[in-house]
């Protein structure tokens, strides 16, 4: 064999294997975790818009991965394109796992939970616990008209919209409040999009008012529908809605926990239907879809008044004389006359 042949096929015979030698080294790393033994995990955030160079030199510094250049290599070989948000990450993980999790992995969620009938400010009580962002940023933006006109909401503020239910959301930039919101808006929107008074803002917003009257008045579900009829036969007469729970909302932090007669005479307070005609200005809790759905069709009935028992379920009146004589059993019993009334009809 001449010699240049065997030259070339020493050549090419290295070239392979320095390829191959190449190939086992990029293998070891991408599957090799840092530290099979690391037993702990740590919060590794992405930022929007974060590129694989500026990614892969953290991993390093943070003890994630031996080399932050390999990583990013192997990251553009795979064409990865990185998420936003924060991921849970372990030095036990291999590069290739590393990878996956920040390009297809579902980042870490923060559960936001509240029940129905929370008002505005408890809401936002909610919204702070999780750490996402400020109570006081998520008011704010609950007041922000053009916002809420930009998602169809026809009011001052985000009270009675804040459909409750349990959301995720991940860690969102600069404590940002509106990815918050716009999800709530858009879960209540979902929920009335088949309810009739939808097509026109004005009737959504007075059904939502009415809606939330229900959602305070009573717990037990298949009152809901009764207790919705009894305040639509009321503004139908002209009769006062004498609602306690508006009331109450009206004073806000002024009130201690004890309804006085005062507070039932005060026409000062624009929420107290003991004085003033009709629905209050505006929603007073977050109605959940039956009281929504409720106030959207309220029961068809003859009744005019209720009362509280003791079990938390209510006695339905026709006449004032019935409703006495209901207030006389399920309540006084006897006893002297409280400074308060929150009989319906007295």
């Amino acid at each position: 064999m001449k010699l240049w042949l065997k030259l070339f096929l020493a050549g090419i015979t290295l070239m392979l294997l320095a390829a191959g030698a190449t190939l086992f080294a990029a293998r070891q790393f991408i599957e090799t975790p840092l530290d099979m033994a690391a037993s702990g995990t740590v919060i590794f955030n992405v930022d929007p818009g974060e590129n694989l160079f500026t990614v892969s030199a953290r991993l390093e510094r943070e003890g994630l991965v031996r080399w932050g250049e390999a990583f990013r290599t192997y990251g553009r070989f795979r064409k990865a394109i990185l998420q936003a948000g924060e991921f849970e990450l372990s030095a036990s993980m291999s590069p290739r796992q590393i990878l996956e999790v920040l390009a297809s992995g579902r980042p870490i969620l923060y559960r936001l939970h509240f029940p129905e009938g929370l008002t505005m400010r408890e809401v936002a009580q909610a919204v702070n616990a999780t750490g996402l962002t400020t109570a006081e940023k998520f008011l704010a933006a609950c007041r922000d008209r053009d916002f809420l006109v930009s998602q169809g909401i026809n009011a001052t503020d985000a009270e009675g919209y804040l459909f409750p239910e349990t959301y995720f959301f991940p860690r969102i930039p600069d404590k940002n409040p509106y990815p918050i919101l716009k999800a709530l808006l858009g879960h209540f929107k979902d929920t009335v999009a088949d309810l009739p008074q939808a097509r026109d803002p004005e009737e959504l917003h007075r059904m939502v008012i009415l809606a939330s009257l229900v959602e305070k008045e009573t717990a037990v579900p298949s009152e809901r529908g009764t207790v919705a009829g009894v305040y639509a036969n009321r503004m139908r007469v002209g009769m006062l809605l004498q609602c306690d729970p508006t009331i109450i909302y009206g004073l806000g932090e002024n009130f201690d926990g004890n309804l006085r007669r005062s507070h039932l005479q005060d026409p000062k307070n624009p929420y107290n239907t003991y004085v003033h005609p009709g629905l209050p200005p505006g929603p007073i809790c977050s109605p959940g879809a039956a009281a929504l759905e409720a106030a959207s069709n309220p029961e068809k009935h003859d009744l005019f008044y209720f009362v509280a028992k003791k079990d938390g379920s209510h006695h339905f009146s026709r006449s004032l004389r019935e409703h006495t004589n209901a207030v006389i059993k399920y309540q006084r019993r006897g006893k002297p006359f409280p400074d308060r009334s929150d009989e319906k009809g007295n």
